[in-house]
């Protein structure tokens, strides 16, 4: 082959021998998914010497890289703001005193692999140099401080004279592949491109050369960071698993489809859901790599990230991605082969209310009309069925079973507890419960217990059922009573529990939910303020408008004319602005929130900005009982097209503030309104706003 030389720059368009166009694929260095440490999501640009090394250290004494995460990986703003003069990349001289050598050596030091970011542009997406034209050079350099991983983005990448954006990516990461090749220091290669071309024509044709140059491939949106809120976290695991959930056959053992860094120990996200995203991951033979702070990490984090039977679900030699087998409202099922004979099989609930969700082992991929022993991963609970799978699975949760064929001595059959709402305009809150028994052994001294918390009634809160025969159902009638709700949105879980004797197996039980949602309006909207987005410059540290912690500054907005209490008007629209003093709650970032509100006219009027790009649905409901819904959404409030979504610019600042002051002079900040359409000749009662918390909204009025 021909090799580029050491130091030296290979044009953009000039591929080595062996890369682009050619059969050679990049050697197979990840035979299982890569498991390791990333510090982006949960630091971004806040790292060093100490952050890196500490969580290291972490990965050792917590029992984690004993496990599999073994790869410690710096990502982006670790370089210096230029090259020296021979053209090296520089480690931050303050937050890397040591230089990058060194933190590799310490790495190393504690058994563990040493990653690093770079980018195939000119620079990385931080501003930092990226790779371009140094392929050589950087990976020499990386070879040298004894790199085992390189994480290459795919920021600022320029599109080559002749050739397509397509093209000038690959030729790109292929003279990256090559010269890391050259070094012969074997480094696992994970390959950015088809984030950058998510929802284009090019996007399976960039995965299927991705998996040709490199190891792993990141195929969509970042996840969220560690400063977003736990809706935001939630839904960037949804969103990632959605993407990457139907790529299964753009996968193969030794190649991975990659859909970015596990957020186990995150504020705000559940047990149920840290666990959901640690099981889909692992059946979709993902990459395992955790961002967050390892060293704070919850023991109910360790547990989830540590479960060594989940882990090796997805390290599992055979090395393919599950598929999803069955869908319905809210759930999805998924099946993986393994190596054994077995499948993982994984019950996901992705809506907000419990349900039972139930399959088969056919379904699964087993042999029809066999035994099965089901091994939930979670709670290590054996149980056998004569073919159905089948849980109650809350909210946002997901159950994983080893799904082996074959019987068990004294194994307890398998049941489930299943919720159905029979109420009628007379008998508010009334549930059938069912449970159903899957094996082969029945149900006797059976009964079903329901608890609530604290201020609901149940009756009866205890019921004796029949013998419950192999395949039968015994059902139970129960009524809720709920306590006053407070303004805002109530979610209660019930819980029914069933005991009973199985035979030879003994006793056993199971427990299913039910999630009760009550929704009662706030008075106004600013009753339901949620969010500091304007702040004085000088204190600006209770900012919260985005991610960030930045927020408009109340001196700007003074300046356009919006102080408490103003009338702020775009056209024939008029509004209230917040009358709170800045630093305090003064919009709501909208999840679905219902608000009072009384009058009738053509639209419904919001005034508001978007720290995303997006927008969702909002329901008017009338004084007859009758809705209409309408779609919001805003332009962002500084870097989007300012008519986005229809909307009118309201107030222009100049700047904004940071958590450490007033900054970003010369960009406009903007608060922007827009409308959804009113049922003529109704009486609105209330709105029900978009579940959304992208959209910010400071006040709402009706339009006559």
């Amino acid at each position: 082959m021909l090799a580029t030389p050491a130091g030296a720059a290979a044009p953009l368009g000039t591929v080595p021998t062996g890369a682009a166009g050619s059969a050679a694929q990049y050697p197979n260095y990840a035979p299982t998914p890569p498991m390791g440490w990333n510090d982006w999501s949960y630091y971004q640009c806040g790292i060093n010497e100490q952050v890196i090394l500490s969580n290291a250290r972490a990965l050792v004494s917590s029992g984690l890289a004993a496990k599999g995460y073994n790869t410690v990986t710096t990502d982006d703003c670790w370089m210096s703001q230029s090259r020296d003069s021979s053209g090296r990349l520089v480690a931050d001289p303050v937050k890397f005193p040591h230089g990058m050598d060194y933190v590799g050596a310490k790495i190393h030091a504690l058994g563990l692999k040493f990653g690093i970011y770079e980018d195939a542009g000119t620079y990385t997406c931080g501003g930092y140099p990226g790779s371009m034209n140094h392929w050589q050079q950087d990976t020499d350099l990386f070879a040298a401080w004894g790199v085992d991983y390189v994480k290459l983005d795919g920021c600022n990448v320029p599109t080559a004279a002749g050739k397509s954006d397509e093209q000038s990516y690959h030729e790109a990461y292929a003279a990256m592949g090559q010269a890391m090749l050259n070094t012969g220091r074997p480094m696992v290669y994970s390959v950015s491109a088809p984030a950058y071309f998510q929802d284009q024509p090019a996007w399976h044709t960039v995965i299927g050369w991705s998996a040709q140059v490199g190891n792993l491939w990141r195929e969509g949106a970042d996840t969220a960071l560690g400063q977003e809120s736990a809706a935001a976290k939630w839904n960037a695991i949804t969103y990632n698993y959605g993407y990457n959930s139907g790529l299964a056959d753009l996968q193969s053992p030794g190649r991975w489809n990659d859909p970015d860094f596990l957020l186990a120990g995150d504020s705000g996200l559940t047990h149920d859901e840290i666990q959901s995203q640690m099981s889909l991951w692992a059946v979709m033979a993902a990459p395992l790599i955790s961002s967050t702070d390892v060293g704070h990490l919850s023991d109910d984090a360790l547990s989830v990230l540590g479960n060594e039977d989940v882990i090796a679900v997805d390290q599992d030699a055979l090395g393919l991605q599950g598929r999803i087998v069955q869908q319905g409202s809210g759930y999805d099922v998924l099946s993986k082969p393994l190596a054994n004979g077995d499948r993982a099989v994984a019950l996901f609930n992705s809506s907000d209310s419990a349900q039972t969700i139930t399959t088969t082992a056919a379904a699964a991929g087993l042999a029809p009309g066999s035994s099965v022993l089901l091994k939930d991963l979670t709670t290590k609970t054996v149980t056998q069925t004569t073919g159905t799978i089948s849980a109650d699975v809350p909210p946002h949760a997901t159950v994983l079973y080893r799904v082996s064929a074959g019987r068990g001595h004294k194994v307890q059959p398998a049941t489930a507890i299943t919720w159905h709402d029979v109420s009628t305009a007379g008998a508010h809150n009334t549930y059938q419960v069912s449970l159903t028994d899957h094996g082969s052994d029945g149900l006797s001294d059976t009964r079903l217990s329901v608890t609530a918390p604290q201020g609901w009634t149940v009756s009866p809160a205890t019921t004796r059922l029949d013998h419950v025969q192999p395949g039968g159902t015994a059902t139970a009638t129960v009524t809720l009573t709920a306590p006053e709700a407070a303004p805002g949105t109530t979610i209660s879980a019930i819980t029914a529990t069933a005991d009973y004797r199985a035979g030879a197996a003994g006793s056993g039980s199971v427990s299913g939910q039910q999630t009760v949602t009550s929704v009662v309006p706030y008075p106004t909207l600013a009753d339901a303020f949620n969010n500091v987005g304007i702040t004085q410059e000088s204190n600006p540290a209770p900012g919260g408008f985005d991610s960030t912690g930045d927020s408009y500054s109340a001196d700007a907005l003074a300046k356009a004319g919006a102080t408490p209490g103003s009338t702020v008007s775009a056209g024939a629209l008029s509004f209230t602005w917040p009358s709170v003093a800045a630093g305090t709650p003064d919009n709501v970032a909208a999840s679905g929130e219902a608000i009072t509100l009384a009058g009738q006219g053509t639209s419904l009027a919001f005034l508001g900005s978007e720290t995303g790009t997006t927008s969702a649905p909002v329901t008017v409901t009338y004084t007859d009982g009758t809705t209409s819904t309408g779609q919001l959404g805003f332009p962002n409030w500084c870097c989007t097209p300012v008519t986005a979504y229809g909307a009118q610019t309201v107030i222009t600042t100049d700047h904004r503030n940071t958590p450490s002051g007033p900054a970003n002079y010369g960009i406009s900040y903007r608060v922007f309104s827009n409308t959804v359409p009113l049922t003529a000749g109704k009486t609105v009662k209330s709105v029900t706003l978009p579940n959304q918390p992208a959209i910010h909204l400071f006040a709402l009025s009706i339009t006559p």
